[in-house]
């Protein structure tokens, strides 16, 4: 293999076939819409699901206690990140990128209608379909979005904030649709809508499939039949152990479920680094993949600590604007939580300016895009800091969070498409889909680690807590900044004029 290829020309991500001009190549738009339906149905399930779960049984629900409904959510989301690596390794190595976004987007419709059903007993079998299925489309789509997407002069970070953007229109629509039927006429017609978002998502990308030509057909490394079969034989064993020693005993009640939550947090956080290790040790010590994956791992670790900003906003900022904030607006009282909606409408905001931005300034690269991220968000805090002292005297008027979801808003799309990008730029040779499912997975680390840290809260006042948090993750992109150079020369990335 040539150690000498850029990383826009890394065989990993380049295109089947050369695009035509303009920026994107046919079928991704098609993508952005299919990606907006799938996050559709998350979206619209995950805002539901914790509140079907704690409402009575005579109004429809399961009548479960906050903590119980909160840990069973808190496991969905991990099992979804983790599911995302052998989602990713099958979309490399068995099925291709196309059949893993069919499959898994198939699962995750049978998930949610099961969900639909109102039959006792379906919750975890509905749950468990839906984690397998976004397991498989994730990285599928992402690896997908990075084939059909130009190459070099921020193509494929300007495709990315584009994709991403359609995220943030489905976290707006989809809790209004969702939570509308569900709460307004029944819960399982809630589920029953995510099912029909994703439907619609798989029809619309089964028409297109001509649209992608040669991206995604097949698996860009297949796997040896013979090494198929041994690893088939492994994961039955690896499934079968895990399910007599936690799911079957968790589900009877024979397993606390705070035991289950801390070995799921605790694999979330090993995870990715082991991986990450594995794949650098495959590799002969110099070469230029080894030296990638290593400035990889730098980077997504930081990014870490962005994600446990992030984190923060379902507890600590909603608390904030429930207790502390003047919500009165011509006498009428905003509920605190429609500030969760802030964050998706600003993001909707500057994502497209960013996309623009990164076309006309390439030399902004991914290190200092990450350490920007990094340092925004640490400031958000330590804004929030300032605020949480004014609080101590009396509600302090909206326009502090407003400020706040404001920065890390531009900070998630500097640094999550980015983060993306390169993911699939640094990927050796058949293993895109894995890459970016690690990707997922540094997130989902920021997200535990936020959510441990939330304890603090009971022993800390509120303006030291966000001192420490938004100190900490300023350190981290200022020592991001700091190693700029050296990052780039691990990724193979072209310095700034003058440096």
């Amino acid at each position: 293999m040539d150690t000498s290829l850029t990383p826009q020309d890394s065989p990993a991500t380049a295109p089947a076939a050369p695009p035509p001009a303009g920026d994107r190549r046919p079928g991704f738009g098609t993508l952005l819409a299919v990606d907006l339906w799938e996050r559709f149905s998350f979206f619209g399930m995950a805002a539901i699901l914790v509140l079907y779960l704690t409402a009575s049984e005579t109004r429809g629900g399961m009548g479960m206690a906050p903590q119980t409904a909160t840990a069973i959510f808190a496991a969905y989301m991990s099992l979804s990140f983790m599911a995302g690596l052998p989602g990713g390794w099958l979309a490399d190595r068995v099925l291709g990128a196309r059949r893993a976004v069919l499959l898994g987007g198939a699962l995750i419709t049978c998930g949610h209608a099961v969900l639909a059903l109102p039959v006792t007993g379906s919750l975890y079998a509905g749950l468990l379909l839906v984690v397998a299925g976004t397991g498989l489309v994730k990285p599928a789509m992402a690896a997908m979005v990075a084939g059909v997407s130009g190459d070099g002069k921020g193509r494929r970070e300007a495709a990315f904030s584009l994709f991403y953007m359609c995220i943030q229109v489905s976290a707006l629509v989809a809790p209004v649709v969702t939570g509308l039927l569900a709460e307004r006429v029944a819960w399982h017609l809630g589920f029953a809508a995510a099912a029909l978002g994703m439907t619609a998502g798989l029809i619309q990308f089964a028409l297109g499939l001509r649209r992608y030509g040669d991206v995604g057909a097949r698996p860009p490394h297949p796997v040896p039949r013979s090494e198929a079969a041994t690893m088939l034989r492994r994961a039955a064993w690896v499934t079968g152990a895990v399910g007599a020693l936690v799911v079957v005993p968790a589900a009877c009640g024979l397993l606390p479920l705070p035991a289950v939550l801390a070995v799921l947090g605790l694999t979330t956080v090993t995870l990715p680094f082991w991986y990450l290790r594995s794949l650098r040790r495959t590799h002969a010590r110099g070469t230029v993949h080894k030296r990638r994956l290593a400035g990889f791992t730098v980077l997504m670790a930081a990014s870490a600590a962005f994600w446990m900003i992030f984190a923060q906003s379902g507890s600590v900022l909603s608390l904030f604007a429930e207790r502390h904030t003047d919500r009165d607006v011509l006498g009428f009282e905003v509920p605190a939580s429609w500030f969760q909606s802030v964050h998706p409408l600003f993001v909707l905001l500057v994502a497209p300016l960013f996309a623009r931005l990164w076309l006309r300034a390439p030399r902004v690269d991914v290190p200092v895009k990450f350490s920007g991220a990094l340092i925004t968000a640490g400031v958000s805090f330590l804004v929030m800091a300032m605020a949480a002292q004014l609080a101590e005297h009396g509600p302090v008027g909206p326009q502090w969070l407003l400020l706040v979801y404001l920065l890390y808003s531009c900070g998630e799309v500097a640094l999550a498409p980015a983060g993306l990008a390169l993911a699939a730029t640094v990927a050796p040779s058949g293993s895109t889909s894995r890459l970016l499912a690690v990707n997922g997975l540094f997130g989902a680390v920021g997200v535990v680690v936020g959510g441990q840290l939330f304890r603090l809260t009971t022993v800390l006042s509120p303006t030291v807590y966000f001192l420490l948090l938004g100190g900490f993750v300023l350190s981290v992109g200022t020592t991001i900044a700091l190693a700029t150079p050296r990052l780039r020369r691990l990724l193979a990335l072209p310095a700034e004029p003058g440096t």
